[in-house]
């Protein structure tokens, strides 16, 4: 999975209709050129191939409008469903690290309030098997023959591991407090299209 590809679905969605200028200076303002690495020349190109793949359609830019014509997009319908699996797999997936969980973080408001905190509290149980998993390894680290600085990684594993779990925890705990306005509760949430 892409945080590109999450990213640039949530951007053209939340527009309507988007052209890859747009969508840059969208995500600049949110600076995911560093936490997800999104450069100018990967949106364009994810912008061609999902094209290409039928998850956007090209619509016309601002003809006879100020500036350049540009290729505008807008998600199709198999653009939709992508979207929300790769949002809802982002939320809920361990495997998934830093950049996929940070773009599914951004565009977190765009789903129902109990489906973000269900999806989190599957993250959840897995981290905590994580967790569990590393403080064994620790405990018997070099059980095993393998050096004894190599329990230095286990301790790191289970340090990261173990801020996860909490960072998540507080997450759902303010989204049960009914924190951050989310899609269908009345006013339009981040992310979510214009009506």
């Amino acid at each position: 999975m892409s945080a590109t590809r999450l990213l640039v679905l949530g951007v053209v969605r939340m527009y309507g209709t988007a052209h890859g200028y747009q969508v840059r200076r969208e995500l600049l303002t949110w600076s995911a050129d560093k936490w997800a690495n999104v450069q100018p020349g990967s949106i364009y190109h994810a912008l061609k191939k999902m094209t290409a793949e039928d998850l956007l359609e090209q619509v016309p830019g601002n003809a006879g409008g100020p500036g350049p014509d540009r290729v505008a997009y807008r998600l199709t319908a198999d653009g939709e469903r992508e979207y929300h699996l790769l949002l809802t797999t982002a939320l809920s997936d361990p495997d998934l690290a830093h950049p996929e969980m940070s773009a599914a973080i951004s565009l977190m408001t765009t789903l129902p309030r109990q489906h973000v905190i269900a999806m989190l509290r599957q993250r959840l149980v897995h981290l905590e098997a994580e967790e569990r998993r590393a403080h064994l390894l620790i405990e018997d680290g070099t059980g095993w023959g393998q050096p004894a600085h190599i329990t230095e990684l286990f301790r790191l594993w289970g340090g990261i591991t173990s801020a996860s779990l909490e960072w998540i925890r507080n997450l759902i705990a303010r989204l049960e407090a009914g924190e951050y306005v989310m899609a269908g509760e009345g006013e339009r949430a981040f992310g979510e299209p214009a009506s």
